[in-house]
């Protein structure tokens, strides 16, 4: 058997205390998905509270239900405020608030958006009590024989917990019963409105291979995943559980994929998941004093983005094996499994993360009815009204005359080319002189203004007549109508 040492949690040791006089390890387990062969194992079947990972088995719930014809993808369920009221991670969407089973199951499987996933218990169940009854009936009917269920969205409670074995067994029952439905389990993001939400999966789009599944965290649990992988049309299921961090457990799922690819069918000893023994261990461990440390921030299931903040580039499990078996190490699972925990490899980083996809999501039967609806309800991000470029207020252009106001009209072109009223007048703007009118000169226009001597040297000869016909028609015709047309020209 192999030693329990290997693999153990990093940083925490693993003896948590269990109630029992023994001690526990955190779970891990890698099973081949087409035929059940156990490649590792370890506490397996140990009670552990579940989290988020609930939700795969309220996805098999109403994927049955479907199945059986008592329910549809498209009907509606209607938040409650009960489930309006559930913390987050969450939508927060208002109560009334309706949207189909499928942009449902999309949601939880995404975002994990613990509302989402009460209304589909209350919908499709009549009462949580009444879908936790048909979770309870499923799960006996796949074989598994350690879990026990109580609320559909996994937030704590001490009557619900499961084991890595189970999980494995409903990640197979998933992948087996309703193969149409695979990709709801490998969506990178979903977009809701104008937001995106990446899914919280940080193996999806880091390793290669990675379809699936999902993730969970709750303090008394630590950070769980339940994982699938297809290389070369060998597809093999992982689950971690109990880990400190979420870059640990997606690191950990990560090692334990190279370790399950890396092995032959003759290396599996022949044991399935029905053969694992039943534990010893009469209720799960509490986590809350090693996860979540009241000197530190409360750790997240979203932050597997830090996957690759500040942490080197560095090999990975088959390159640390390839180092062993160099040495003269014969390459075993424990020696495979004891190189996570050596200081060469602690700031190992998977690679960054392709480019998401997102899947539009949305309330209502119509994405099209949703769209307002998107912006008032969404939790994730405050939408804001579109932006409308407004143009700042400008002062009216003037349209009264020099001869009214004594001021300089602010259209430098347009002035030059009027005719002075009288005699004096023109010697008057000869003396101001060009560089009045470029003072005056409105911001975004071209100060464009013929020499004044010019106009005052052609118009001194005129002297009533002119004045008359300037003063009737300058004011009026070409001091205010050109402004008003500048104006409008600005505005467009």
């Amino acid at each position: 058997m192999l030693p329990r040492l290997a693999g153990r949690l990093i940083g925490l040791g693993a003896l948590l205390a269990a109630g029992t006089a023994g001690a526990v390890t955190a779970p891990m387990l890698v099973v081949d998905v087409d035929s059940g062969k156990v490649i590792y194992s370890q506490g397996a079947t140990d009670p552990w509270y579940p989290a988020s990972i609930t939700k795969l088995m309220t996805t098999y719930v109403a994927l049955d239900m479907v199945r059986q014809g008592r329910a549809s993808m498209d009907q509606l369920l209607t938040i409650s405020e009960a489930a309006a009221a559930e913390p987050p991670s969450k939508m927060g969407f208002k109560p009334g608030t309706q949207l189909t089973l499928d942009n449902a199951l999309k949601i939880i499987m995404v975002k994990s958006a613990n509302d989402v996933a009460w209304a589909i218990g209350e919908n499709l169940g009549g009462s949580i009590d009444g879908f936790a009854a048909q979770m309870n009936e499923t799960a006996q009917r796949l074989g598994m024989r350690d879990s026990r269920w109580t609320n559909p969205n996994g937030l704590p409670d001490p009557r619900q917990w499961t084991s890595a074995r189970d999980m494995a067994v409903l990640g197979r029952a998933l992948l087996r019963d309703f193969p149409e439905n695979r990709d709801l389990f490998s969506i990178s993001a979903i977009q809701f409105g104008r937001a995106v939400m990446p899914n919280h999966n940080g193996l999806l789009g880091r390793y290669a291979g990675v379809d699936g599944m999902k993730t969970g965290f709750i303090c008394s649990g630590g950070f769980n995943v339940v994982a699938s992988a297809n290389r070369n049309g060998r597809r093999i299921l992982t689950v971690v559980m109990g880990q400190a961090s979420a870059r640990e457990r997606d690191l950990k799922a990560a090692d334990l994929f190279d370790y399950g690819f890396g092995q032959s069918g003759f290396g599996w000893g022949g044991q399935t998941l029905n053969d694992l023994p039943t534990s010893s261990i009469a209720a799960p461990p509490d986590m809350r004093p090693y996860i979540c440390d009241k000197r530190r921030p409360m750790p997240t299931d979203a932050d597997s983005s830090a996957v690759t903040a500040g942490a080197a580039a560095g090999g990975n499990a088959d390159n640390a094996n390839a180092q062993l078996m160099a040495a003269g190490a014969p390459p075993s699972s424990a020696l495979a499994f004891a190189t996570m925990n050596s200081a060469a490899l602690r700031n190992r980083a998977l690679p960054p993360r392709a480019p998401l996809q997102p899947v539009l999501v949305w309330t209502g039967r119509d994405p099209a009815e949703s769209a307002i609806a998107a912006n008032d309800d969404a939790a994730p991000a405050k939408p804001a009204a579109p932006r409308v470029k407004v143009a700042k207020p400008q002062k009216p252009a003037p349209s009264r005359s020099i001869a009214a106001t004594g001021a300089t009209v602010p259209q430098p072109r347009l002035l030059a080319r009027q005719k002075p009223a009288t005699p004096a007048a023109a010697a008057a703007f000869a003396s101001t002189g060009p560089a009045t009118a470029v003072i005056a000169e409105p911001k975004g226009h071209k100060a464009a203004v013929k020499p004044a001597a010019k106009p005052a040297a052609k118009d001194a000869k005129p002297a009533a007549k002119p004045a008359q016909k300037a003063e009737a028609k300058p004011a009026s015709k070409t001091a205010s109508k050109p402004a008003v047309k500048s104006a409008r020209n600005k505005d467009n």
